[in-house]
């Protein structure tokens, strides 16, 4: 699967993408904010995370700035199972990319991905000094359930207050025509 927006590509990660992904993540102020990313995230970290087996029904995706050039990488965004098997929304954006709309507008395609295969409970949570990531969620169709738990983060190496948030099934942007979504097989077919 692959989806593209106004300004993005959304794309499986590639063994050659480690380089990139490494660059963009290795940063304490992103990889914090993450659940299971470590710190210092290293080379490889990403060749790890790039050569990982994944659900090929759940979308998990790099995130690039289509250019006028080369591609640039500017996040990741996906559904992935929890340790209970629920579904879980994540999100990252390279520092040099904050505050430009880049997150909503992933985690936008990824839930537009999910709920037009049929993937339905799908949560997600902020670190609760992470407010940034609150309004994306909000944006996207996600609501506060009301709900804090403490969440270890591998990045800071301790738990940490969380705000948990469920789908509520439609987002802010519903009439946004640029999006369009690409699957695998209709793309070999043509």
């Amino acid at each position: 699967m692959f989806a593209r927006t106004s300004r993005l590509l959304l794309r499986p990660g590639w063994h050659e993408d480690a380089r990139a992904l490494h660059a963009a993540m290795a940063d304490e102020s992103i990889v914090r904010n993450l659940a299971r990313a470590p710190w210092p995230y290293t080379l490889a970290d990403a060749e790890a995370f790039l050569s990982r087996e994944h659900d090929p029904r759940l979308p998990i995706f790099l995130a690039f700035n289509r250019t006028q050039g080369k591609p640039l990488l500017v996040g990741g965004c996906g559904i992935g199972r929890q340790e209970d098997g629920s579904l879980e929304l994540g999100y990252w954006v390279a520092r040099p990319y904050w505050g430009l709309g880049f997150a909503t507008e992933a985690a936008q395609a990824v839930m537009r991905i999910a709920r037009s295969t049929g993937l339905q409970g799908v949560t997600c949570s902020h670190f609760v000094d992470n407010p940034a990531s609150g309004r994306v969620m909000r944006k996207i169709g996600f609501r506060p359930t009301g709900d804090f738990i403490r969440r270890y983060s591998a990045g800071r190496g301790e738990e940490a207050l969380s705000a948990v948030y469920e789908d509520a099934g439609e987002d802010d942007m519903r009439s946004d025509v640029s999006f369009e979504l690409y699957d695998d097989a209709a793309t070999l077919a043509a």
